[in-house]
C-alpha cells in the first residue's frame, strides 16, 4: 500500500482490551487520536541458519524511517481479517505470496507508545505470526514495495535479540524482555531443548496409556456378513482421513510426515506413537496443549511464491503450521473467525441458511483466493455442505459400503449400510440414523458423523467417527430394563413438570464387543455412546444406545480398580465393582434421551439445548447424563427393578469414576462434567475427603446431593440458560487442592490413565475388500 493510500485507509477502533467497537476510523485520525486498533506482524524465520529475515523501512513511512523492522507488516483495514492481512503483507511488501497454512499466530501483542513528538500516538494490538522456513528465501527473489520498504536482510535471532536490548538506534524498538520477548523464547524452546529431555518427556505422556489388545470373536457370522464387515472396516479406515482433517487444515500432512520420520530417531519414534493416540499436535490429557510444534511438522513446497525467477531455486520449502493453542473452532470454520463474525454473519443469512449455517453437517469457509479484493472482508463467508468439502474421502466410503451392503445377508444391516453410503453423497443423514436406530443385526456398525465436542466454538458441527463390533446378545436382554422405564424416569425427574416430555420413546440397548474403531476416537476411549444426537430424531424417534463391554471391562480392570486402591477410604474400597460401573454406563446413556431437547426459552422462542448453551453444552449434557443416571439408579433400585447391594456399590464405583474422567483434562466434556460432580457433591458433604487424597460416600448425604445437582442442571437446560451454566462450571469444573493431592498419588504408584487399543480383528479377519 502507497503512501497515499494508506492515508485514506480506514481501520477498525478497537475496545482497550481488543474487541471490535464497530466503528471505524481513517488511518491517519487513529494515531492521532491514540485509538486501540489491530495490525499483523510477520516474521520469517528459516531452520537451517537460525536467521530471521528483517525488512528497512523506508524513509517516508511516518513512523520509524529507515529503521530495521519486522520481515511484514502492517494495519488491518477495516472489515479485513487478520490472516488475509498477513499474507497480502508479505505479497505486497516482499513479492512473496504464502497459502494460509504457512502462517502460525503465535500470539498477541499490545505495542504503545508516542513518537513524532506526541502526533503518532500508537495503542496497536498486534498478531504475531511466524512462517518457519527450511532454507532461506534467496535476496534476490525478493520484489520490495519501495513506498514500503528499502532493503531486506537475514540476522541470527539471538543476535538480533541482543540488538533490541541494547535498543541499537537502527533498529524499530521493542520489549526483548516483556511482551515482545514471547518471539524469542518461542524460538529457543523450539530448538534449544535438550533432546534427551523431550524423550523423556513424550515417554511419560504416553505411559499414561496402558497398551491393550482388544479381541475380537467373529465365529458364527455368515459369509455375507463377514464380507460386508470387511468392507466396512475399510469404509471406517477412509473416514479417519476426515477426521484428521476436522482437527486442522494440515493435520493429514503431520501424520504423514510423523510416519515418514517415525524410524530416524527414538524421539521421532515417540512423537508418532503419542500422535496415533491423539489424533493431532495436541495432547488430549493435558488440555489440548500442544506436545509438538511447527519446528516439528511436514514440511511443504510453494513453487511458485516469488515474483520473480530465479535460476536453480525450487521455490519456498515451509513448515505446515498449526498453533500452540488448539482453535476452539478446529477446521470446521476460517482460522480467523470470532463468535462475533459468524453471529453478525448469521444474521444476514435466511432462517433455512441459518439452520444449515449451524447445522452439524456443513462447514464455514473464507475464500482463499488472494487477488479477490472481496477476500479478508468480514462476514465474506460462505456455507459448504460435508458431501462437497470431504467429496474425494466420503466417495471413496460411500463406495465401500455399498459394497458392504450388497454382501449382507442380514436386511437391517443391508439397510443401514446403504442408506448411510448414500448419506455420504447427499449429506441427509436423516433416514441413514432412522435405519441405524432400528438395526437389529450380529454385526454392529455405527459409522458417520455424530459427536461435537471438537467444535469448541459453538458445538454445532459433527466429527466422523465408526464403531464396529459383535452384537452380545445375552448381556443386551439383560438390560432391556433401561428403556422399558424411559418415560416413568422422566415423569418423575426432579424438575418443573412443564419441562417434561410424554411419549417419550424407549431407548434400543445394544451391548457389543468393539472390534474396530476409527475416525473421532483420540485420547480416552469411549465406553459407550447415545445417539443420534440430532433432536428432530431424538423427539419424535427416541434414541439408542451402544455399550461398549468389552472396552468397559478393560477400563475396569486395568484403570478404575487401581485407582479406588489408591483414592477409596480403606473400608470402602471393596464397593467398588464392575456391575456397578457397567450400570451405571448403561443408565447415563439412556439418561441422554430424557430431560430437555427442544425447548421453549423464557422469551418465547421455540430452540434446543444445544443451541442454546452452544459451546458449554457438551460439558453439561455429560454432567447431566451422569448425575441423572445415578438419580435414576436409585429410582429404580427403590422400585425393586435393580438389585438391593447396588445402593452402595454404585456411589462408590461412581466416586472411583470421578478420578478416572477427571484425568483426562477440564478442556474436554467428560472430565468437566465429572469435576462439576464430583465438586459440589464433596462441598454438600455426600463425598468426604479424609485429608490423605483418600475419600469415601456419606451413604446418608449422597442421595440428596446428587438429587439436588440434578435438579439445577435440568433446570438450566430446560430454560436453556447458558449464563447459569457458564456459572456453575467456573464455579466447580476446577482442579481443586483435594483432587490434585489425590491425582499425585495416582502418579506415584502409575495408575494408567486411559487404555490405548490394538485390533485383534485386523489380523485375523480374511479381509474381502481392497481400501484402494
Amino acid at each position: 500500500m502507497g503512501e497515499e493510500e494508506s492515508l485514506a485507509e480506514s481501520l477498525d477502533v478497537l475496545s482497550p482490551d481488543g474487541i471490535r467497537s464497530g466503528r471505524s476510523k481513517l488511518r491517519h485520525l487513529v494515531h492521532a487520536d491514540g485509538d486501540y486498533h489491530g495490525a499483523v506482524h510477520v516474521w520469517i524465520y528459516v531452520e537451517s541458519t537460525g536467521e530471521l529475515l528483517l525488512q528497512k523501512r523506508a524513509d517516508r513511512k511516518d513512523s520509524w524511517p529507515g529503521l530495521w523492522d519486522i520481515s511484514s507488516a502492517g494495519h488491518i483495514s477495516a472489515g479485513d481479517t487478520s490472516l488475509i492481512t498477513a499474507r497480502r503483507e508479505l505479497q505486497e511488501e516482499l513479492g512473496i505470496t504464502l497459502p494460509s497454512e504457512a502462517f502460525e499466530l503465535l500470539f498477541v501483542y499490545l505495542q504503545q507508545c508516542v513518537i513524532n513528538d506526541g502526533k503518532f500516538i500508537n495503542n496497536e494490538y498486534n498478531d504475531v505470526y511466524l512462517v518457519t522456513l527450511v532454507e532461506p528465501i534467496p535476496l534476490d527473489a525478493f520484489s520490495l514495495q519501495e513506498s514500503e520498504v528499502s532493503a531486506v536482510k537475514y540476522i541470527g535471532w539471538k543476535e538480533y535479540a541482543e540488538l533490541l536490548r541494547k535498543q541499537d538506534a537502527g533498529y524499530v524498538p521493542y520489549e526483548v524482555d516483556g511482551g515482545y520477548g514471547e518471539l524469542f523464547s518461542a524460538i529457543q524452546k523450539r530448538y534449544g531443548l535438550d533432546q534427551n529431555a523431550r524423550v523423556g518427556a513424550l515417554q511419560n505422556q504416553l505411559d499414561r496409556y496402558i497398551p491393550v489388545t482388544v479381541k475380537g470373536e467373529i465365529t458364527g457370522l455368515s459369509k455375507g456378513d463377514a464380507l460386508a464387515l470387511s468392507y466396512t472396516i475399510h469404509a471406517a479406515k477412509v473416514l479417519d482421513h476426515i477426521f484428521l482433517e476436522q482437527e486442522w487444515r494440515t493435520n493429514p500432512a503431520l501424520k504423514l510426515w510423523l510416519e515418514k520420520q517415525a524410524e530416524k530417531s527414538e524421539l521421532d519414534r515417540l512423537k508418532f506413537a503419542y500422535y496415533l493416540i491423539n489424533k493431532s499436535p495436541w495432547s488430549v490429557l493435558d488440555e489440548n496443549c500442544a506436545y509438538l510444534t511447527t519446528a516439528d511438522s511436514a514440511v511443504q513446497l510453494a513453487k511458485n511464491a516469488a515474483q520473480k525467477d530465479v535460476p536453480s531455486w525450487a521455490g519456498v520449502q515451509y513448515k505446515a503450521a498449526f498453533p500452540v493453542s488448539k482453535s476452539p473452532g478446529a477446521n470446521f470454520y476460517p482460522r480467523d473467525m470470532d463468535k462475533e463474525e459468524f453471529n453478525q454473519w448469521k444474521a444476514t443469512l435466511s432462517k433455512e441458511e441459518q439452520d444449515s449455517a449451524t447445522g452439524f453437517f456443513t462447514v464455514i469457509r473464507r475464500p482463499e483466493d488472494l487477488p479477490d479484493e472481496k477476500v479478508g472482508k468480514l462476514h465474506h463467508l460462505k456455507i459448504v455442505p460435508y458431501s462437497e468439502e470431504y467429496s474425494l474421502f466420503l466417495t471413496k466410503a460411500a463406495d465401500l459400503l455399498h459394497k458392504a451392503g450388497d454382501a449382507a445377508d442380514t436386511p437391517s444391516l443391508q439397510r443401514l449400510l446403504k442408506a448411510k453410503a448414500n448419506a455420504f453423497l447427499t449429506n441427509d443423514y436423516y433416514d441413514s440414523d432412522i435405519a441405524w436406530m432400528e438395526l437389529d443385526s450380529p454385526v454392529d456398525v455405527t459409522i458417520g458423523p455424530y459427536e461435537t465436542y471438537t467444535d469448541a466454538l459453538f458445538g454445532y458441527k459433527a466429527t466422523f467417527e465408526a464403531f464396529i463390533g459383535i452384537r452380545d446378545d445375552e448381556a443386551t436382554s439383560q438390560l432391556a430394563l433401561f428403556s422399558k422405564h424411559l418415560q416413568e424416569l422422566e415423569d418423575n425427574l426432579p424438575m418443573a413438570s412443564e419441562y417434561k416430555s410424554k411419549g417419550v420413546s424407549a431407548s434400543p440397548i445394544r451391548v457389543i464387543r468393539l472390534l474396530f474403531n476409527s475416525g473421532d476416537v483420540k485420547g480416552p476411549q469411549t465406553v459407550a455412546f447415545n445417539l443420534p444426537n440430532d433432536d428432530r430424531i431424538v423427539k419424535e424417534h427416541g434414541s439408542a444406545m451402544v455399550i461398549l463391554k468389552n472396552i468397559s471391562q478393560a477400563k475396569f480392570d486395568y484403570i478404575l480398580l487401581p485407582i479406588a486402591k489408591v483414592c477409596i477410604e480403606s473400608s470402602q474400597i471393596e464397593n467398588a465393582d464392575f456391575e456397578s460401573f457397567f450400570t451405571h454406563t448403561i443408565c447415563h446413556e439412556c439418561c441422554h434421551g430424557i430431560g430437555p431437547h427442544g425447548i421453549i426459552t423464557p422469551d418465547g422462542r421455540e430452540s434446543t439445548v444445544r443451541l442454546e448453551l452452544q459451546e458449554v453444552y457438551s460439558a453439561i449434557e455429560e454432567a447431566k447424563a451422569d448425575i441423572v443416571g445415578l438419580w435414576a439408579l436409585h429410582f429404580l433400585l427403590d422400585k425393586g427393578l435393580l438389585p438391593k447391594r447396588l445402593e452402595k456399590t454404585m456411589y462408590v464405583s461412581f466416586l472411583a469414576g470421578c478420578f478416572r474422567s477427571i484425568r483426562f483434562g477440564l478442556k474436554e466434556a467428560h472430565g468437566k462434567g465429572q469435576a462439576l460432580q464430583f465438586n459440589w457433591i464433596l462441598e454438600k458433604g455426600g463425598f468426604v475427603s479424609h485429608g490423605n487424597g483418600s475419600f469415601s460416600v456419606d451413604y446418608s448425604r449422597v442421595r440428596e446431593c446428587v438429587e439436588d445437582l440434578s435438579q439445577v442442571i435440568l433446570k438450566i437446560e430446560a430454560t436453556g440458560d447458558k449464563a447459569a451454566a457458564q456459572a456453575l462450571l467456573r464455579k466447580y469444573a476446577i482442579l481443586t487442592p483435594q483432587l490434585q493431592q489425590a491425582f499425585s498419588h495416582l502418579e506415584d504408584v502409575q495408575v494408567p490413565v486411559d487404555i490405548a487399543p490394538s485390533f485383534e480383528v485386523l489380523n485375523e479377519l480374511n479381509l474381502g475388500a481392497s481400501e484402494s
